[in-house]
């Protein structure tokens, strides 16, 4: 029985030395002309393709590869966020090309892991060789000690510090000080927030001192010490997420009554911006004339012209990009040093004087 005809019969699975042995060639040239590592003729490559092909070989067993390299080639991407929220965020998924775009070009792939702490997950035990953790919280320490055990190389976006983690860093404190400056400058007293979630549960509702201790969101704690360095005893509203829909709630519930309505409110985000924009809309407060209102991010937006939000632009995609670059340096054992990016400010037509000024 012929080589090809035995890799074929019985429906056994056809292996690299079955290609080899039609090919004419040495198992481990066979292998060399596979992976394009090494010195093989462009007629040898030619030749264990086409027996690749008779054989319906599709390529060695990437789970064989893995062990005999010991790495898997996966990175593993930690948000805390549940997946279907997380990508309705286009800061995250700007992050994410970034990220891919580094990794991809050195032949890893990426496995994006949540934590939600609700119990059910498990990236502890994840196959990967590095780990980037987005916007997590300090909630994660074990599972980090855990990484760290097992040499995986551990990289983190906008989180809380954490020894033997790679940092990749935002300006968050110092962008909102400066949308608040801009704020107090225009003579803006009353002012409001709208937060990004502070806790694992995601508690919606009026931002209490005892919320903002107890609060693990690193991101928005940073970005309400901004806020608070000019506007002390500023009010606020806890969204549940970075959605507009979240903004609508909290606008209505912060600008429903005349009275106590504030002058101007620093969102969180360019998401929670639009929400409140469309929440001042049904109410029947003009933006700027009754309503300033900032956002952060820079990100993309539709449905609000002719306004033009005043925010900070942050480079998501070049954030994402330096964590691929220092996960690169870490599993190669090379030096990896801490990256701080800076947001811009751009000033756009929702913020006025108040009218009361």
């Amino acid at each position: 029985m012929s080589d090809e005809a035995s890799a074929g019969a019985a429906g056994a699975r056809p292996n690299l030395a079955a290609v080899a042995s039609l090919a004419g060639v040495s198992p481990s040239t066979a292998s060399l002309a596979f992976s394009g590592a090494g010195p093989v003729s462009a007629a040898t490559r030619a030749r264990v393709f086409a027996a690749a092909e008779r054989l319906n070989y599709a390529g060695p067993d990437p789970r064989a590869q893995s062990l005999r390299r010991g790495r898997s080639g996966i990175i593993g991407v930690v948000i805390e966020d549940r997946l279907r929220d997380a990508f309705r965020d286009p800061i995250n998924i700007a992050m994410l090309d970034g990220l891919a775009d580094e990794t991809g070009s050195v032949g890893n792939g990426l496995l994006l892991l949540t934590d939600t702490g609700d119990g059910s997950a498990t990236v502890d035990a994840a196959p990967v060789d590095a780990v980037v953790l987005i916007g997590c919280s300090t909630r994660l320490a074990e599972k980090i000690a855990v990484f760290r055990q097992r040499g995986v190389a551990l990289v983190a976006i906008e989180a809380e510090p954490m020894d033997g983690v790679l940092a990749v860093d935002l300006d968050n404190r110092e962008a909102s000080r400066t949308l608040a400056q801009h704020l107090s400058e225009l003579g803006h007293k009353n002012v409001a927030m709208v937060t990004l979630p502070l806790d694992d549960a995601r508690t919606r509702g009026p931002l209490t001192p005892g919320l903002e201790r107890a609060s693990t969101g690193f991101v928005a704690s940073e970005r309400i010490r901004g806020a608070r360095d000019v506007f002390e005893n500023a009010t606020g509203w806890v969204s549940a997420g970075s959605f507009a829909e979240e903004g609508t709630i909290a606008g209505l519930a912060l600008l429903g009554d005349a009275a106590s309505r504030p002058t101007a409110i620093v969102a969180q985000s360019d998401l929670l911006a639009v929400g409140v924009i469309r929440a001042a809309e049904q109410l029947g407060v003009r933006i700027p004339h009754d309503l300033s209102i900032v956002g952060f991010d820079g990100a993309r937006l539709d449905g609000i012209d002719p306004l033009d939000l005043t925010t900070m632009v942050q480079p998501a995609v070049d954030k994402g990009r330096a964590a691929g670059r220092g996960i690169i340096a870490l599993l190669a054992g090379e030096p990896a040093e801490a990256v701080a990016f800076t947001s811009t400010f751009h000033r756009g037509n929702t913020t006025a004087a108040p009218r009361d000024r």
